[in-house]
């Protein structure tokens, strides 16, 4: 029994080494310079067509091929995006880096929007269509058909990985649990009712909002991207407008302080200070690794999940598809997380002893909103929490079907198999306590980066001259 306990503590320490060093720093310095690159090559495209981008979300095209509109593809993209990192993410990354993380994950997403800008546009532009109107894309057609299909291995690479990700508990479990702790810190924070089940005991809160959410996800997904796209187009928007509104009445209620808490977090930023006795500027090193690396988590850009979701679009300009992916970025960090952490910082929610995580945005709810009863604040947050999760849920079940539907050669009976797999990995999700698999699951994440910036790099040159087609054909209005 001591030996097996052994085995498994090796095994954890194991899987918890390798997932530090792929999400190391080499593959965060790898994802920003992508994005300056390509910023620089595109000029600072994702500023200056920016307010053209935002118009083109809720502006379709009438005659394009695909499955869903641009802006049902974007919402399926931003369902994976937009989730508990947002909440619980952004805090960790103040407390650990500083109030400064937050201008850090400004320039992520600034550099982020360009790369998410070639994703989407690589994605229409190589995607494949079926007679029936059927769209399947995203980095393994534009590494195949791109790069070549002497790069077929590599394609099939990040589709194993992708798939992998997704079952494995970016999309099932990590989620699934932060619904159901939620729910239990909110409704039963004692455990006053619990039922024994598999040797152990669960509050009836877990069980029954595992079994709720886990019937709601499989009401979903069964219907594929259609059905998913058309939830998704009005949860996402629902659930980050009520977010941002509750975060902009925060800010209104301590408007005095918002000019402080500016220059606190810019000025925390560039901290040269030593931390903990270390070298000097060692603040300003932990507070741009933090902000930086929360950024790329959040918003994914760089890692090549968002482009399956823009290749359904019905579109026929890669250009315009890439300006509406793009987006995506500025919504998740510039303007979700940014409300997240301008209320920790505002409120000094970061800064009092033994708060972590969801705790450090629940107090920044209790003590930025004016309602006297905290329970309220507490349970905004669990909402925002539960519907952001709910959609990642979807978000990556789309992902990962996607990654197998391309592994099988269209096998749509397998995808279908799969389905029900994923389901059922939601409904056990909640009572797996496993950190291995939640390392494994992000290791797979991580690793979909590599194959899919090596295509960014190896396509630029693609990327730039549709750009310039597109914008000529702009001008002279032959579009």
């Amino acid at each position: 029994m001591e030996n097996s306990e052994s085995i498994w503590a090796s095994i954890n320490k194991f899987i918890e080494v390798v997932d530090q060093k792929v999400w190391g720093l080499p593959l965060i310095v790898l994802i920003l310079a992508v994005g300056i690159y390509l910023t620089i090559r595109l000029g600072f495209l994702q500023i200056r067509h920016l307010p053209k981008a935002l118009k083109f979300i809720v502006k379709n095209e009438e005659d394009g091929e695909g499955e869903v509109t641009s802006f049902g593809a974007l919402c399926t993209a931003l369902s994976a995006t937009i989730g508990t990192g947002n909440i619980v993410g952004v805090a960790t990354a103040i407390c650990e880096g500083g109030p400064g993380a937050v201008f850090w994950m400004w320039i992520a997403a600034l550099f982020g929007m360009a790369t998410k800008y070639a994703e989407g546009l690589l994605a229409v532009k190589y995607r494949k269509l079926d007679e029936t109107g059927h769209a399947l894309g995203g980095p393994f057609y534009y590494i195949e058909k791109g790069m070549g299909k002497s790069w077929i291995w590599l394609a099939k690479l990040f589709a194993v990985f992708g798939m992998l990700a997704g079952l494995m508990g970016i999309g099932t479990i990590t989620q699934i649990n932060g619904i159901t702790s939620a729910a239990q810190n909110f409704f039963d924070p004692s455990k006053a009712h619990v039922i024994s089940l598999f040797g152990q005991q669960y509050s009836l809160a877990v069980i029954i909002s595992g079994i709720l959410v886990t019937a709601f996800v499989a009401l979903v997904v069964v219907g594929g991207i259609k059905r998913i796209a058309k939830v998704t187009e009005f949860v996402v928007p629902f659930m980050a407008i009520t977010y941002v509104v509750f975060a902009i009445l925060i800010v209104f209620w301590n408007i005095k302080a918002v000019p402080a808490a500016f220059v606190t977090i810019v000025k925390s930023a560039f901290d040269t200070r030593a931390v903990a006795g270390g070298f000097m500027g060692t603040a300003i090193m932990l507070a741009m690794q933090k902000g930086v690396a929360r950024g790329i988590f959040s918003n994914e850009s760089g890692l090549g999940s968002a482009p399956i979701a823009a290749a359904a679009a019905r579109t026929k300009e890669p250009v315009r598809q890439g300006l509406v992916s793009m987006t995506g970025t500025f919504i998740d960090t510039i303007i979700i997380c940014t409300m997240t952490g301008l209320s920790i910082v505002l409120t000094g929610a970061y800064q009092i002893d033994g708060l972590k995580g969801v705790e450090v945005t629940t107090e920044a709810f209790k003590i930025g909103l004016p309602f006297h009863n905290t329970s309220i604040s507490a349970f905004i947050l669990m909402m925002a929490l539960v519907f952001f999760a709910f959609t990642t849920i979807l978000g990556w079940d789309y992902y990962s079907e996607r990654c197998l539907e391309y592994l099988s050669n269209g096998n749509m009976k397998t995808v279908k198999v799969y389905r029900w797999i994923y389901i059922l990995a939601v409904f056990i999700g909640p009572y797996l306590t496993v950190e291995a698999v939640w390392n494994m699951a992000d290791i797979f994440n991580g690793l979909m980066a590599f194959p899919n910036l090596i295509a960014l790099i190896a396509l630029s040159g693609v990327v730039v001259a549709e750009t310039k087609h597109y914008f000529t054909r702009m001008k002279n209005n032959k579009l």
